[in-house]
C-alpha cells in the first residue's frame, strides 16, 4: 500500500446513535466500539483512529482532566488516536436549537464551549493530532420553513458566536449537512448558511457520503433537487453530472469527510430523525461507487489532484443493528473500502 494519508478512522457514535435501552439495539459501550475498531485488519492495515461523540455513556461533556487522561490511555492502548469530536448541541443532550435567540442559543453555545475545551485538552494530551468539532443547527426543517430567511439569519448568528468560541480554543467547527437539520437540509441552503456565517477559517462543512446523496434527491427540499424526477439509477452519466454539481458547491467548504454507503432511502431508529440511510460497505442496494464518489470530495474536481485538506477520513455507519456491528467481517469490509479510497485518492507523506 503506497499511501499513508489520509489516516483511516472509525466513528464510535454508531454505538449510541439510534440506540435505546431495553430494546434489541441498546447503546454499545465505548470500550466495545474501540475493540471492534482495533480488531479490524485488511492486508496488514488497521484503523488509525476513532472519532467520538462527547456524550454519555461514551464521553461525558462534563469530563474532568482526569477523565480525559483515562480516555486518552484507553484509546492509545489500542494503538489508536482521536480525530474529530461531535458536540452534543441538541435539546435532549443539554443543548438547544441554533434557530433561537434566547435560552436555546445559550445552551447550544454552552455545549460548543465544553466540546472545544475537551477537544483542546485531548490535543494537549497528545492523543488528538487532528480533527474538528462537529455541530449542526439542532433544529428541524419543518420549523425552519415557517420563516426561511429570518431563521437562516438566526442560525448564522448562532454559528458566528460558536466560531468565536472555537477560535478561542484553537479549534475549527464543521457543520454536518443532513436533510433532518433546518437550514442545512439541502446543498443550496447549506452553502448559503456557510456564506452567511462567513468564517471560513473556523467554520466549514462536514460531508458524509450517505447524507449528501439525499441532497441530490431533494429530500425535505424538493425545490433544491439536483437529479431529475423519477431518476433512473442506471443512468450513470446523469448521476455523475449531479454529483459533480453537488461536490463542486460543497467541496471548497469541506473540512471533514465521512466515507459511507447509501441506498437512496431515509431511515431513523430510536429518537433519531429520519435521514440518509447508512448501509454496509458491500450492500448490493447501495447507490454509491464508494471509491469513485469519494474522489469527488478528495480531489480538486473529478480529474484533479488530491487536495490534501483532510488529514483523516472516517467511516460513519449510524443505526446499524447491534448484531451486525458485532460481526468482525462488518469492520473488515468497511476497512477494506477505506483502504481502497486511500489508495485511489490519498497520498504518501
Amino acid at each position: 500500500m503506497s499511501n499513508n494519508f489520509p489516516k483511516l478512522h472509525n466513528a464510535a457514535w454508531p454505538g449510541m446513535v439510534g440506540k435505546e435501552p431495553d430494546t434489541p439495539n441498546p447503546p454499545i459501550e465505548l470500550d466495545t466500539m474501540l475493540d471492534y475498531t482495533a480488531a479490524a485488519e485488511v492486508g496488514g492495515q488497521k484503523f488509525d483512529g476513532v472519532d467520538l461523540f462527547l456524550f454519555d455513556p461514551h464521553v461525558s461533556i462534563d469530563s474532568t482532566a482526569d477523565d480525559l487522561k483515562v480516555l486518552a490511555d484507553k484509546v492509545q492502548s489500542r494503538g489508536l488516536v482521536i480525530g474529530s469530536v461531535v458536540a452534543p448541541v441538541w435539546p435532549p443532550t443539554g443543548g438547544g436549537s441554533a434557530m433561537d435567540e434566547g435560552d436555546d442559543r445559550a445552551n447550544f453555545l454552552k455545549q460548543v464551549k465544553k466540546s472545544c475545551s475537551i477537544a483542546k485538552q485531548l490535543r494537549e494530551l497528545g492523543v488528538r493530532p487532528y480533527g474538528i468539532v462537529r455541530i449542526d443547527s439542532a433544529a428541524g426543517p419543518d420549523d425552519w420553513y415557517a420563516d426561511p430567511e429570518a431563521n437562516q439569519k438566526i442560525i448564522a448568528e448562532t454559528f458566528r458566536q460558536a466560531c468565536d468560541i472555537a477560535a478561542d480554543h484553537g479549534e475549527q467547527l464543521a457543520a454536518e449537512g443532513e436533510i433532518c437539520w433546518g437550514g442545512m437540509h439541502s446543498a443550496r441552503r447549506m452553502v448559503e448558511l456557510l456564506e452567511l456565517v462567513d468564517r471560513p477559517e473556523v467554520l466549514g462543512f462536514q460531508a458524509d457520503m450517505a447524507h449528501t446523496l439525499l441532497y441530490t434527491l431533494g429530500v425535505n427540499a424538493p425545490e433544491d433537487c439536483i437529479l431529475p424526477e423519477d431518476f433512473d439509477w442506471s443512468d450513470i452519466a446523469t448521476f455523475d453530472a449531479a454529483y459533480t454539481k453537488l461536490t463542486d458547491a460543497l467541496r471548497p467548504w469541506t473540512l471533514d469527510f465521512h466515507i459511507a454507503q447509501n441506498d437512496a432511502t431515509v431511515h431513523g431508529t430510536g429518537s433519531h430523525d429520519k435521514t440518509g440511510r447508512h448501509c454496509l460497505a458491500d450492500d448490493p442496494k447501495g447507490k454509491l461507487d464508494i471509491t469513485k464518489q469519494a474522489g469527488y470530495w478528495l480531489r480538486d474536481g473529478v480529474d484533479g489532484q488530491p487536495h490534501k485538506k483532510y488529514r483523516h477520513i472516517c467511516w460513519d455507519g449510524c443505526m446499524f443493528p447491534n448484531d451486525v456491528m458485532g460481526k468482525p467481517e462488518t469492520w473488515n469490509n468497511i476497512l477494506a473500502a477505506m483502504v481502497a479510497v486511500r489508495e485511489a485518492h490519498g497520498w504518501e507523506s
